[in-house]
């Protein structure tokens, strides 16, 4: 009797057991989908972004906001636009010849070395990227098309080792024309962002930054006459994003 009793309470046990293992691992899947769910469901975001690009003694603190659409069956493909305004400025920076036929052989260029430039732009840029996961995106932004502003100057410039003072204005039109084509100051970034909560993710970034100057008159003369002079900027950007 005493026998069959146990017999019968370690059946019992088993089935319990197995019951709620069964109903573990029925209820470890309901979760992981509605995380996948929650995850995705979302066909478009807004958010604004605010951060800062350092490079070699210049800076890029920026402000955006920015509109994504969510493609495909999981929506991990992401595709959006925005507005971006930015501001360079730095110390000691090289500004070298900008036309394409010049900046493209750096024997044909000359310079102008600005102390303390400062350069604001807004442009209207766009945005790919993939969801990794629930909380991990990566992708790469760039502007488009904007203008530019910000204070004269009378930086230095060089010619074939002799150094006159010049005035200079930031370049007014931004418009991307693809390599040494582009004009104005246009931004592009290589990120990845962290989602840590429902509205806030962090952003870190490979920058790179163009930005330009026009004389009022065409300084350089050979081997053509030339008004346009740029820098290249390469810089680390680390910013925080609110998600509507």
């Amino acid at each position: 009797m005493q026998l069959k009793m146990i017999k019968h309470t370690l059946l019992l046990a088993l089935i319990i057991t197995s019951g709620g293992i069964v109903r573990s691992q029925t209820e470890t899947t309901e979760v992981s989908d509605t995380a996948v769910a929650w995850s995705y469901e979302k066909k478009t975001e807004t958010y604004l972004s605010s951060g800062i690009g350092i490079g070699d003694k210049n800076y890029a603190p920026l402000l955006a906001a920015q509109h994504d659409w969510r493609l495909g069956k999981r929506k991990r493909i992401v595709v959006g636009t925005g507005l971006r305004f930015i501001t360079f400025f730095g110390s000691s920076v090289t500004f070298t010849s900008a036309p394409a036929d010049l900046a493209s052989n750096t024997q044909n260029g000359d310079s102008i070395f600005a102390p303390a430039p400062f350069i604001y732009s807004v442009n209207t840029m766009i945005n790919l990227g993939f969801q990794v996961n629930p909380h991990l995106m990566v992708g790469f932004n760039i502007d488009l098309f904007g203008a530019s502003f910000g204070p004269n100057g009378s930086p230095d410039f060089v010619s074939n080792g002799i150094t006159t003072s010049v005035k200079v204005n930031p370049t007014s039109l931004n418009i991307l024309l693809v390599g040494d084509n582009d004009q104005g100051s246009l931004n592009s970034q290589f990120y990845g962002r962290y989602q840590f909560t429902d509205h806030f993710c962090t952003q870190l970034a490979f920058q790179f930054l163009f930005s330009r100057l026009t004389s009022e008159t065409k300084i350089q003369t050979v081997p053509k006459s030339n008004d346009r002079f740029r820098a290249k900027s390469q810089q680390i950007y680390l910013g925080l994003n609110y998600l509507f």
